[in-house]
């Protein structure tokens, strides 16, 4: 069930509808999540759009670009590239967190079920407020860090089998519909790190050239940074990277008790 933060003492009620088809076959209806903080007093919506699918692309984040510019400009969201590598677009679609750019128009049954990325609160219409996550991430200190000296004529080298390491882990993009996924980030997201922070902190701990494992060890040795984990495998489902954030703070949890030991 999708769960978003609504602003105290309100409730979702039926908005309005578009009618922009002028066919009734192949039209789809988007039901789309509506609150606008210019209007505080006014309780968050439901705008129906009844569109002919020959009128926008295939994906979803296609005819979100449609209705903004021919239809409704109010409408707000949050895209970029496209291409489902920015991270931009991350929204709840059809119940499930994932990329607008990268999911069919097709492969929903039915009407098309809009809404920002839930448990987080919402800036506008489907923009969630990712502050607080990017402040964790922030706290890994997410660069390569050394002290020993660079070298004067090359690069740090890493062998292929160590590089083979951050596969899995490197190609995540933070548009975190995995800590949006997270019951343990739901309820502890002032302390516990997420999914999706905890996979970048892994990506620079496996990393072979990083010299300040044991500081970065230290930085998510507490009861909630790390260990509010409970592998309730949310974030692997929903990736729409394919990533494995649960197998990645289960290394770290290893990494942790052989440090220890």
């Amino acid at each position: 069930m999708v769960e978003i933060r609504l602003p105290k003492n309100s409730r979702v009620v039926e908005g309005k509808t578009y009618s922009v088809s002028k066919k009734e076959e192949n039209t789809k209806r988007f039901k789309i999540y509506r609150w606008d903080p210019d209007h505080p007093d006014q309780n968050p919506r439901i705008d129906v759009y009844e569109m002919n699918r020959e009128t926008c692309g295939s994906m979803v984040l296609d005819a979100l670009i449609y209705i903004k510019n021919e239809v409704d400009t109010t409408l707000t969201f949050r895209r970029s590239c496209r291409e489902g590598v920015c991270g931009s677009c991350s929204m709840n679609i059809d119940g499930t967190n994932t990329l607008a750019c990268i999911k069919h128009i097709e492969d929903i049954k039915g009407d098309v079920h809009i809404y920002p990325l839930p448990h987080m609160p919402v800036i506008k219409d489907l923009v969630s407020d990712l502050s607080m996550a990017y402040a964790q991430y922030a706290s890994l200190q997410p660069w390569l860090q050394a002290a020993s000296p660079e070298f004067p004529d090359r690069e740090r080298l890493q062998s292929p089998e160590d590089r083979e390491k951050l596969d899995g882990l490197w190609e995540c993009i933070l548009c975190m519909c995995c800590s949006a996924s997270c019951p343990s980030y739901w309820w502890n997201g002032d302390r516990y790190l997420g999914p999706a922070v905890l996979l970048q902190a892994s990506r620079w701990i496996n990393d072979s050239r990083d010299e300040y494992t044991g500081e970065r060890l230290d930085n998510l040795e507490d009861p909630y940074r790390l260990y509010r984990c409970h592998t309730i495998m949310n974030c692997t489902q929903t990736c729409p990277k394919g990533l494995n954030p649960a197998k990645a703070i289960a290394d770290t949890k290893q990494k942790m008790i052989k440090r220890q030991g």
